[in-house]
């Protein structure tokens, strides 16, 4: 479902759990978090022709171009974006979209110069969705966070210690090995739990 769809049904409890979230203040309202979980940073990504034209230093170098980029409701991108929100400037840049899979053909239409995205669901997504963009879409050098993601757990639909039984069993899945190789399954890497990710 779309991100924004999955935030309002984890407030209202009709979804229990909500994987990759990154832990606000605002969420932390309506839904508990599980320890961290993974580290993949949200790159931003561009059609291969804005890569040739643009070269950002940050976020914000944005404002003064004319670049359009995608980005997903109610998606938290981290803190640098989440301050630039606030100004008018730069969400003039912003094209706001339901899910990444529309996003990818706006780019490939030429309707969107580039989008944010998590580095390693990028090449999951793309690879499942048999999109063949690979000559199209380029990374840039430009992360935009670099934060842990963990599970959002709904306070509205699950008990109060729901989420400590839920870490005691990320704990556990750490240590016997199990959560290594669910995630070699769909990383193209070695996986390090220490770095929740890629060796």
């Amino acid at each position: 479902m779309p991100w924004a769809r999955g935030i309002l049904s984890l407030k209202k409890g009709t979804l229990d759990i909500l994987p990759g979230a990154l832990r606000t203040h605002e969420r932390e309202a309506f839904a508990h978090f599980s320890q961290p979980t993974n580290n993949s940073p949200n790159v931003l990504f561009m059609h291969r022709s804005a890569a040739g034209k643009y070269h950002f230093q940050q976020l914000s170098d944005l404002i003064d171009s004319d670049f359009r980029l995608g980005a997903q409701i109610d998606v938290n991108y981290g803190a640098d974006y989440q301050a630039l929100l606030q100004n008018p400037a730069f969400k003039s840049h912003l094209v706001l979209i339901n899910s990444r899979r529309g996003a990818w053909k706006m780019i490939q239409a030429g309707r969107l110069d580039g989008l944010i995205a998590d580095e390693l669901e990028l090449e999951h997504e793309l690879e499942l969705e048999q999109m063949s963009l690979s000559d199209e879409i380029k990374r840039s050098d430009l992360i935009i966070s670099g934060e842990l993601a963990a599970f959002a757990l709904s306070k509205q639909s699950l008990p109060p210690d729901f989420a400590q039984k839920f870490d005691q069993s990320i704990s556990s899945m750490k240590a016997d090995g199990t959560y290594q190789r669910i995630m070699e399954t769909y990383l193209p890497c070695r996986v390090s739990v220490a770095n929740l990710g890629c060796e």
